[in-house]
């Protein structure tokens, strides 16, 4: 609140602020920014781009180095296919949702046989469209159950791009 007083026809001005409020809301910034920082770091997925580039011929027209395992997730059924093999297995959706038990043996099966025993990798893909959209959860339910069969370096990649693409 400003009090002018003083003598004669200039008044003198003396102007006292309260700064407290203003300490405590800066308090409650702080706090707020910091468990901010923390819940955005903890909530972080670890992906990493995985496929082969759009340009790069497939594997089936040159040699190409270890089989690697793809998983496709599609509005009605998922594949899991390995490249270079050109094996696919369909997992249809059932009329309660997706076969989560049927991917995950399947992963399980894959991750005990003698190609991927000794790898951690898998690439998955989600092929979503306006008419048959895939949503988000399915697609992160799909990158849980590879890492619970093994596969802990889960790599996103567009469909295209996928080293096992099944013929849809």
């Amino acid at each position: 609140m400003v009090h002018a007083s003083g003598p004669g026809d200039k008044p003198s001005v003396n102007v006292e602020l309260n700064i407290i409020p203003f300490i405590d809301l800066m308090s409650c910034l702080t706090a707020f920014l910091l468990f901010t920082a923390m819940w955005v770091n903890l909530a972080r997925l670890e992906v990493r781009p995985a496929g082969r580039a759009r340009d790069q011929p497939d594997c089936l027209d040159q040699e190409c180095d270890a089989p690697k395992l793809s998983v496709l997730v599609d509005a009605d059924e998922i594949w899991v296919g390995v490249s270079r093999i050109n094996e696919f297995q369909k997992i249809p959706r059932t009329p309660a949702g997706q076969d989560w038990a049927a991917l995950e043996a399947v992963l399980k099966q894959y991750k005990s046989s003698a190609l991927f025993a000794g790898k951690t990798d898998i690439e998955i893909a989600a092929e979503s469209t306006a008419a048959r959209p895939v949503p988000y959860q399915v697609l992160i339910a799909t990158m849980d159950l590879a890492i619970k069969a093994g596969f802990v370096d889960v790599g996103i990649t567009e469909p295209q791009a996928l080293s096992a693409r099944p013929p849809l």
